[in-house]
């Protein structure tokens, strides 16, 4: 099969193609590489995509009602930086298995500021949090419990947000779309060696 000029087969290399809006519908992209690939509002309504690989794909508006993406889930990389948000029919086990935070109680994170200040955070439990594709996390709330390498923490993201032990600092504005990782939030990672390498 031929879709905007690329051959779609089983196993096929189709890293960074262009797909946007395509007709996928029921086809064999197992051990597909898609790494990469603009998928934006494609059709991949019960295609089998068992094996393949998703890192950093487009995915957006995406119709995955039946899809098959069991075993690309098993192994957790292949979805990795994967954008979902707006998709469509999203398979409940890729729910469960892509959650890096606890449904209930407190979590603490951490966050990398300006000139590398580390803030430690505790979002309670009961904070709207969530997590996309990654291991970056984001809440509507925090707690700064610590902030090493300064007495303030100052935001990465807009130079303007404080980071002061004992405040509790809240995001501009939050999105409940899980699938949107840079969406308005506090962004954090569960380990500081994470939020260290971001």
């Amino acid at each position: 099969m031929i879709v905007h000029g690329y051959e779609i087969k089983k196993g096929a290399n189709l890293r960074c193609a262009d797909l946007n809006g395509a007709d996928l519908n029921g086809a064999d992209l197992r051990c597909t590489n898609l790494n990469g690939a603009n998928l934006n509002g494609a059709d991949l309504n019960n295609a089998d995509l068992n094996y393949a690989y998703l890192i950093g794909a487009n995915l957006r508006r995406a119709h995955l009602r039946g899809a098959d993406l069991s075993n690309s889930i098993l192994i957790n990389t292949n979805l990795y930086g994967a954008d979902l948000s707006e998709a469509k029919g999203i398979p409940d086990y890729i729910y469960s298995s892509l959650q890096v935070l606890p449904d209930e109680g407190d979590v603490v994170g951490f966050k990398k500021c300006l000139d590398g200040v580390m803030v430690k955070l505790l979002i309670k439990d009961g904070t709207p949090r969530s997590n996309a594709t990654t291991r970056k996390c984001r809440a509507k709330f925090a707690t700064v419990l610590e902030v090493f390498g300064s007495d303030v923490g100052i935001s990465k993201h807009d130079r303007t947000t404080k980071y002061i032990k004992g405040d509790t600092v809240f995001c501009d504005e939050w999105c409940e779309d899980r699938w949107k990782e840079c969406a308005g939030g506090i962004h954090f990672f569960i380990t500081r060696k994470e939020a260290e390498d971001y």
